[in-house]
């Protein structure tokens, strides 16, 4: 072979191929690492990109219009309409609750109506498979949860408010139904007029006008039909959505889990590229005969690199392939969780951008932190090589450069491609401090292991002198057991403080009941039908009305709310219509944190209370203004005073509580809550629904029971997807501290001969391991806790907006596991050397 002339690719890939092991043994870690991160990233772009074009291609359907307005407690007028109608085709109809009742049952229900024009975009699909449009006179489509409730069928009858509806079929598909939002009870379609017929929407009962516009123009953009109708009519209190935000809670949710699902990936592919370079490591040292051969055979430095880059190539490309394949196979089952939730594709879905990206990024990783080792390896003539387990190799300046180059690389195509930069931004500053700031512990470990006093015992003497001898692999144990142990801290962070959340945010006791639109000359014979059925009962009631902020400050400077290019952060309230009502005393739950409340000399008096929240957002205080929109009317009050609102509570908590000569002399009912003793009887509680109901048909009653059911759900379904989605880093972890104790145990052999020489047991080599690794974990336990909560905190307050509630017991005994895992690879990986011959080792020296 020529000294001069540098091997060609083909016979390059020709030697490498001979060398490369079918089953790629030596590189499985690397393999495994590039999967796991490759997998995560394909599934969670293919997921997320697929939801992001359902949404965007099917906003229409999903709107069931171009443009939709939405009012509470009244309808839109005449001009208002007509200004719609001005853009194209315009369909309306109102939402409420409702209760369906037949001679035995009651059930609450959402009451949707429509007009002969619903659905603009779609079609509504029944259980028979026919797709009908709007119900007309008193038919009415219902949905399956209704029928079992009512324990009726298709043609039967039930009665809402003061009339009778016939079931004419059974929803199946209802094409907007994703951009209603979160349901108090299923779904009751009938024709626009049912709801006035049936007497449900006198004066002050809470229910919302909704009108949907298909544009006549294709060119017509809805934001402009927006700020045009908001110029138009700045003080209407109305709502607007577009068909490109068809439906925000569910875009924000994507978005969310978007960007979780990436940093976890990321975090992955981060924690994986350790696990690489310790695989490679690991794998190089064992061809170190090999390499030395090659060298001596008239191989170059360019040969060499080539070589090996070829092997380690072809392994980072068949843990991407498999990665990717993983990650579209994956997919259906992540979308037929999602179905009902969320606009997903069923089947298989194939993306090519999030998969060529998980691919790129994968690569990227395996080279960049694979170069280190490789260009150390290429670096030295063959003699350091032969005796590079006795006189270990030293550090090449140009291998770190090349690393530097990756991951340079590699956050490049992390924030030219991500839809978050500062989020993705942040991520990568803080990994690469959290690998900085590991490799100084390296240093730091070995320097104080250098100047402790030697101690008495021999095990620990020499498990403290192997923590600092020339070539101990201490720097990269601290960096990978550091990153490994702090994803599982992450993971048990992040799903106790969902539990928390879940323990703090759906209260354990609340309110058997909430009815709403009780009238307000009714209020004693509400109670009254309640305390005949259970005289222990706790009654609630509250006046309740929707308002919507129009401006705030002081009288002589208030602030537009029109005029706002964006809400202040945490200023909510100031969004749309909200639920508002007076009072004569303080509301139970709350207390005053600045003024007074008024008293009776000044309850005629247009008075206000606040919530602290958005007085602290809107920086108002006692002696500022507030203009409200009740009805489609102006109305202004003074702050009186501030109020902390206890929000865990599952009773009437308001933003805005007004005095009576506020807003008293406005049309409105009452709200209620009903608490009903501990046992009581199921029988009963049918009896008093329907007497309600009958009594009181304007009435509608919210079963809470079910109502936090479906929260419990929701949020445990939150808890088990993140929680299936930081398993990827904790496999991830566990891999890199397989690979870290892989790569040390080469140079392990040529110690643990030289100690079976000098007449060590078995049980002395394993305890002197166990009390290396022991050491080295037990100092990265804190660091990991605190790097492994600091990425939680960051997941669950930053991204998920929940509150901060983790079980440290539980995160404390995860570490624990961890901590017991380090030791049992230690061991395990131990065990090889063990059986090594000292003959044989020694002449492979």
């Amino acid at each position: 072979m020529s000294t001069t002339t540098s091997l060609s690719w083909a016979k390059a890939w020709h030697i490498a191929k001979r060398d490369l092991n079918a089953r790629f043994k030596g590189l499985r870690l690397l393999v495994i690492c590039i999967f796991l991160g490759t997998g995560a990233l394909a599934a969670i772009g293919t997921l997320t990109a697929s939801i992001e074009r359902e949404l965007a291609s099917s906003g229409q359907v999903i709107l069931g219009g171009d443009l939709e307005v939405e009012v509470w407690q009244r309808d839109l007028d005449d001009t208002e309409k007509e200004a719609l109608a001005e853009y194209g085709t315009v369909s309306g109809g109102t939402r409420l609750q409702a209760m369906a009742t037949v001679d035995d049952a009651a059930a609450p229900v959402e009451l949707k109506a429509v007009d002969g024009n619903w659905p603009l975009y779609g079609a509504l699909t029944l259980a028979d498979g026919r797709k009908v449009g709007a119900p007309t006179g008193t038919d009415a489509y219902v949905a399956r949860g209704a029928l079992d409730r009512l324990d009726i069928r298709v043609g039967d009858t039930f009665t809402v408010g003061t009339t009778t509806l016939t079931a004419a079929g059974v929803i199946e598909n209802e094409p907007d139904r994703l951009s209603e939002g979160f349901q108090l009870g299923p779904s009751v379609i009938v024709a626009d007029n049912v709801p006035g017929d049936a007497g449900l929407l006198s004066p002050g009962s809470l229910y919302e006008s909704k009108y949907r516009v298909a544009f006549d123009s294709s060119s017509q953009e809805p934001d402009e039909a927006r700020e045009a109708l908001e110029d138009a009519f700045p003080n209407s209190g109305f709502d607007f959505r577009t068909r490109d935000r068809a439906s925000p809670g569910a875009d924000r949710f994507v978005r969310q889990m978007s960007d979780f699902l990436t940093l976890v990936g990321l975090a992955a592919l981060v924690i994986a590229g350790i696990g690489i370079a310790g695989g490679v490591s690991s794998y190089l040292d064992q061809r170190r005969a090999s390499i030395a051969t090659l060298k001596v055979f008239g191989a170059s430095s360019r040969d060499i690199v080539r070589i090996y880059a070829l092997q380690i190539g072809a392994a980072a490309l068949l843990g991407s392939a498999l990665g990717i394949a993983t990650g579209v196979l994956v997919t259906p089952l992540l979308s037929t969780a999602l179905d009902g939730l969320l606009p997903v594709e069923s089947g298989f879905v194939i993306e090519p951008a999030p998969l060529l990206l998980a691919g790129a990024y994968g690569i990227l990783v395996a080279f960049a932190f694979a170069a280190a080792p490789l260009l150390r390896a290429r670096s030295f003539p063959a003699m350091a090589l032969m005796r590079s387990r006795v006189a270990p190799l030293a550090r090449d300046k140009r291998a770190l450069i090349a690393t530097i180059i990756g991951i340079g690389a590699i956050c490049a195509l992390a924030m030219l491609t991500t839809k978050q930069p500062i989020l993705s931004g942040s991520f990568l500053l803080g990994a690469g401090g959290a690998l900085a700031a590991l490799a100084a512990l390296g240093f730091g470990i070995q320097y104080l292991a250098r100047r402790l006093p030697r101690p008495s015992n021999p095990i620990l003497r020499s498990a403290l002198a192997n923590i600092y001898r020339p070539g101990a692999p201490t720097g990269s144990l601290v960096t990978a057991l550091g990153f490994g142990l702090a994803a599982f801290v992450l993971l048990a962070a992040i799903q106790t403080a969902i539990d928390g959340n879940i323990q703090s945010r759906v209260p354990q006791e609340a309110p058997d009941y909430f009815v709403l639109d009780v009238p307000v000359e009714e209020e004693d014979r509400f109670t009254s039908i309640v305390e005949d059925k259970f005289p222990d009962a706790a009654i609630r009631a509250v006046p309740t009305l929707r308002a919507s902020v129009l401006a705030y400050g002081p009288e002589d400077n208030m602030i537009r709310v029109a005029d706002l290019e964006e809400l202040p952060e945490g200023a909510w309230a100031l969004r749309g219509e909200r639920g508002v009502t007076y009072a004569d005393e303080v509301p139970p739950g709350n207390s005053l944190v600045e003024g007074e409340w008024w008293d009776e000399s000044e309850a005629d008096e247009a008075l206000v209370s606040i919530d602290k929240q958005l007085a602290d957002a809107a920086n108002l205080g006692v002696g500022d203004y507030l203009t409200i929109g009740l009805l489609g009317t102006e109305r202004e009050a003074r702050i009186a005073n501030v109020r902390e609102i206890d929000w865990e509570s599952m009773g009437f908590n308001f933003t805005m509580v007004f005095s009576r000569g506020a807003i008293a002399d406005a049309p409105h009912k009452l709200s209620a809550t009903i608490d009903l003793p501990e046992a009581a009887d199921a029988t009963a509680q049918g009896e008093l629904l329907r007497e309600l109901v009958r009594t009181l048909p304007s009435t509608s009653v919210i079963e809470v029971g079910d109502i936090l059911i479906e929260a419990r759900t929701l949020l445990q379904q939150v808890g088990l997807a993140t929680l299936a989605a930081a398993s990827v880093a904790v496999l991830a972890g566990l891999a890199v501290l397989m690979g870290a104790i892989a790569a040390a145990r080469a140079a392990r052999t040529y110690d643990t001969v030289v100690l079976r020489v000098l007449g060590a047991s078995r049980r002395q080599i394993l305890s002197l391991q166990l009390a290396e690794y022991g050491l080295i974990a037990a100092l990265l336990a804190l660091v990991a806790l605190g790097l492994g909560s600091a990425l939680g905190w960051v997941v669950i307050t930053q991204m998920f907006e929940f509150d901060w509630l983790p079980d440290w017991g539980q995160v404390l005994a995860v570490l624990s596991l961890g901590l017991a895992m380090v030791l049992a690879f230690a061991i395990g990986g131990s065990l090889p050397l063990l059986r090594a011959k000292p003959a044989q080792a020694l002449r492979e020296l």
